[in-house]
């Protein structure tokens, strides 16, 4: 079979055999040709053949949108496969919440909810304005230094312990178990190399959480994640594979989008002066730039979806049983929805409307907090007329499933 990122010319390759699941295009950031091809040509495409099984690809934003709503036909259940194109490993075949459907799913989802709430990010707001700001005062001028590392990965895992009420001196435990859970095991370097592996290091995750769990049990926790699980009526009596993929969950699912998309967002405006310029000039599109950055940089490559019955979905035959993958990344670059989308625009009207944060009831819990996080980023870069500059390409992981990067040179002009 000739995949996408083996031919010499996509012009030259059937259709039918086109396969998008191979993590180099995207680590090699050239996925967008195969996209723009498959949403004129087969918008639902079934590859026969792949490293991970036959599967079909949602391309177009409609019909990602239509089967991310219909739950009822396309299903997260872990023990169906999950939620990404790679099964997920026996040893979680019943993780968090994000793989079940309703009613299973309702009562999970409602005990981390607050997290997340208006009032919630009040107070936090405050909190991430200072760390911010202690972040970019404390940061190197004239030289070059990793974005990624000193800027993205700071704030996201202060954030994260925050959430968890868990050891700020620890927290960069928490970036590493969230990179191992979402590790590539056939990526040139593996942080880990199988899923055993994997698995041991989640082992002495939840090793980790135990203790905060059974001193915030019982109603004598805070306003954390822990204590909202911990006293939750569906979410205290959880067992050790539902505990792991529970926290793998939220760990993720409060990092890799803040994180990925701060370096992204740089980027795009690193390559669209004209944008960077015109925010400057107009602070009061941050919120709209934010909107836009997440779109753009489209964290979260895919979700995938089982069949739970046979169904005609766009004019095909979807036999239960088979993968149905909806790809984040083609669906944010739909010229049907956005227009010119391949531009970085920070006045974009209906940027919001992108897709990164999922739609119905499995939407992203945590969404609102990510787009605090960035607009205080971009506000302070502001307040301090900070001039960023990248100073050599980005280095991207190896990955089909977090659109995201490992380092970032930059220098900041003194």
């Amino acid at each position: 079979m000739t995949s996408a990122s083996q031919s010499g010319s996509l012009s030259d390759t059937p259709v039918e055999t086109l396969d998008v699941s191979d993590p180099g295009l995207y680590e090699r950031d050239d996925w967008h040709g195969v996209f723009e091809r498959l949403r004129a040509e087969a918008p639902m495409h079934f590859c026969a053949d792949s490293a991970y099984g036959p599967y079909w690809s949602v391309c177009g934003y409609d019909l990602i949108m239509q089967a991310e709503l219909n739950h009822k036909v396309f299903s997260n259940r872990a023990d169906l496969g999950g939620i990404q194109i790679a099964n997920i490993a026996p040893e979680l075949d019943r993780p968090a919440f994000v793989s079940m459907d309703p009613p299973e799913h309702t009562g999970r989802r409602r005990a981390v909810a607050p997290i997340g709430n208006r009032g919630s990010l009040r107070e936090y707001e405050a909190l991430i304005r200072e760390r911010t700001r202690e972040i970019l005062d404390a940061l190197p001028r004239d030289e070059t230094f990793d974005w990624v590392s000193r800027v993205s990965i700071e704030l996201t895992s202060m954030m994260l312990a925050t959430m968890f009420a868990f050891p700020q001196e620890r927290r960069h435990e928490l970036m590493y178990w969230s990179d191992v859970a979402t590790a590539n095991l056939n990526a040139p370097d593996p942080l880990v190399k199988t899923e055993a592996e994997r698995y041991a290091v989640l082992q002495q995750m939840a090793e980790a959480f135990l203790p905060f769990w059974e001193e915030r049990s019982e109603g004598r926790g805070g306003f954390d994640l822990v204590s909202m699980l911990a006293n939750d009526e569906a979410t205290r009596g959880m067992d050790r594979a539902e505990f792991i993929g529970t926290l793998f969950l939220l760990i993720v699912g409060g990092n890799d989008t803040t994180r990925n998309s701060m370096t992204g967002g740089l980027l795009a405006l690193n390559d669209n002066p004209d944008q960077f310029a015109l925010v400057r000039q107009n602070p009061d599109l941050i919120p709209t730039m934010v909107s836009e950055m997440i779109r753009y940089q489209s964290p979260v490559i895919h979700m995938r979806r089982t069949a739970l019955e046979d169904s005609e979905f766009a004019g095909k035959l979807v036999r239960k049983g088979e993968k149905v993958v909806l790809w984040y990344v083609s669906g944010n670059r739909d010229a049907a929805v956005f227009e010119d989308p391949d531009a970085f625009r920070v006045d974009r009207k209906n940027a919001r409307r992108h897709l990164s944060f999922g739609a119905g009831v499995h939407r992203c819990v945590g969404d609102r907090l990510a787009e605090l996080q960035l607009r205080i980023l971009w506000e302070e870069v502001l307040r301090s007329d900070m001039q960023i500059e990248v100073a050599g390409p980005p280095t991207r992981i190896y990955s089909n499933f977090i659109r995201g990067f490992s380092a970032l040179p930059v220098r900041i002009r003194g």
